[in-house]
């Protein structure tokens, strides 16, 4: 029982603190390497403990990130949503996986997720009396939409290495 409820705290603690490294304004030189830190631990616990997060848990801290940053209502709720539902449905399968296919399977993930965002910011804005030939969607540079996959996969496998150790380390059961 203690060990659910530090499970728990620690998984809802990390949340907190994701958002807030979301948030946290980083110097020009290294804001493109800044990994995608919510959806980094929401796809680390969903599949690590599937049962603990689920799809509204996503659904609400995408809403939360939005509302933080600025962003359109419901773009990273959306994108959230996806990742989550794709590493839930399969996390059975995931998790037995050699950590370099998990970690290749988390870049894909971590892909979509920047893919959704892209398409979402890519969709055409149409202002008052225009003719909506042109897109007005938000431009993200090349580097700040694709380097986060890569970098957010990285932080994914320190902490799958850091917090799943206990777990690697147990005796085999039959």
């Amino acid at each position: 029982m203690a060990a659910v409820r530090r499970q728990w705290w620690m998984s809802t603690l990390s949340l907190v603190a994701t958002l807030a490294l979301a948030t946290m304004p980083l110097p020009d030189t290294v804001a493109p390497f800044r990994p995608d830190w919510v959806a980094v631990v929401l796809l680390y616990w969903s599949l690590m403990a599937p049962r603990h997060f689920s799809l509204f848990t996503a659904f609400w801290v995408g809403i939360a990130l939005d509302t933080l940053s600025g962003a359109l209502l419901g773009q990273n709720a959306l994108a959230l949503l996806v990742v989550v539902y794709l590493a839930e449905r399969f996390h059975l399968r995931l998790r037995i996986f050699p950590l370099s296919q998990l970690a290749f399977t988390v870049l894909l993930l971590l892909g979509l997720y920047e893919f959704i965002l892209f398409w979402i910011d890519g969709i055409p804005r149409c202002p008052a009396g225009d003719d909506c030939l042109r897109m007005t969607g938000r431009a993200v540079p090349l580097v700040e939409r694709w380097v986060p996959p890569l970098t957010g996969t990285l932080v994914w496998v320190g902490m799958y290495m850091l917090l799943d150790r206990r777990e690697r380390e147990a005796p085999g059961r039959l």
